[in-house]
């Protein structure tokens, strides 16, 4: 059997009635008149089948059924009036839930103070945020399993089909063990740096990157010496520490205060150039409006001035 279905009209006469306790005040809140006030709380205890309040020609309190429900009901009132609100932020991108995939050298410095600003600007938008590397992340994007990413990668890269957003430029250092002899010389040149082992992220995770340090290599003459791989910034760092080897991180790397971990600057020499990097904000062509309103969002934060 179907529990009987109670307008929210019935609820909102039951809620006035009880916080009034009595059923003159309660019309008057209500504008109405005392007679159907009266028949609409008798026509919700029958439905529910419970008396909700005791009454006397002198006064008029709630039962324990009655208390109980009170709190509930008024809950349940709040919720409807706030219903065409959140329509309204729905409909014009406000409400909504937004799923953001990164890769962990956003997460550094620029993550934490766009999504204070953002819930800041747009209080009603839920942020669901994913870490993920870009090989992971293209494919969610086009599956529409996320609705953007920050990607790494080197400059020219733009994702095939996604619509694009340059976020940062920034140059790549070296990160060395803090006790290596590098990490305190004077002269620190390219081609010391070049018979280094390395520990370096997979092509699959970063292929464009990747393949502009190998570049660098090849264009010296030399092959780089791959240690170790591993794909988090951090871990590729931690990995440094221990020893295994020399690391090219983003700069932004350097907020990652690692312990035994020092970070050298290198300009380019004998026409050999250290590559830069770059942090773009990648989605679907013809977003929803949430997605929208945060890619506007970010125009903003990137724009000169």
């Amino acid at each position: 059997m179907n529990p009987p279905l109670v307008e929210l009209r019935l609820w909102r006469q039951f809620a006035a009635v009880a916080e009034t306790l009595h059923f003159g005040r309660a019309a008057e809140r209500l504008n109405m008149t005392q007679p159907p006030l009266t028949q609409g709380i008798a026509q919700l205890e029958r439905l529910l089948g419970v008396r909700l309040f005791d009454r006397t020609k002198r006064s008029v309190q709630l039962t324990e059924a009655g208390a109980a429900l009170l709190p509930e009901a008024q809950a349940l009132l709040s919720r409807a009036l706030a219903l065409p609100a959140q329509a309204r932020a729905a409909a014009q991108g406000e409400a909504g839930h937004l799923r953001l995939a990164f890769v962990s050298t956003v997460g550094f410095s620029l993550l934490p103070a766009w999504v204070r600003a953002y819930r800041a600007e747009h209080p009603h938008t839920r942020l669901e945020l994913v870490e993920a590397t870009g090989d992971v992340q293209l494919p969610a994007i086009e599956r529409g399993e996320i609705d953007a990413g920050f990607l790494l990668h080197s400059p020219g890269f733009a994702p095939a089909g996604l619509a694009h957003l340059r976020i940062a430029r920034e140059p790549l250092v070296l990160a060395l063990p803090e006790q290596h002899p590098l990490a305190v010389a004077r002269n620190l040149s390219l081609a010391r740096v070049m018979d280094e082992p390395l520990v370096l992220f997979p092509r699959r995770i970063l292929p464009s990157l990747h393949d502009a340090l190998f570049g660098l290599y090849h264009a010296a003459g030399r092959e780089p010496r791959v240690a170790q791989e591993a794909i988090q910034m951090q871990t590729i760092v931690n990995l440094v520490s221990a020893g295994l080897g020399l690391a090219w991180v983003p700069e932004s790397v350097r907020q990652f205060q690692r312990p035994g971990v020092a970070y050298r600057t290198l300009g380019g020499a004998q026409g050999l150039k250290v590559p830069r990097c770059e942090t773009s904000l990648a989605w679907r062509p013809e977003p929803g409006s949430a997605l929208a309103r945060f890619v506007a969002f970010a125009r903003r934060q990137v724009a000169p001035g």
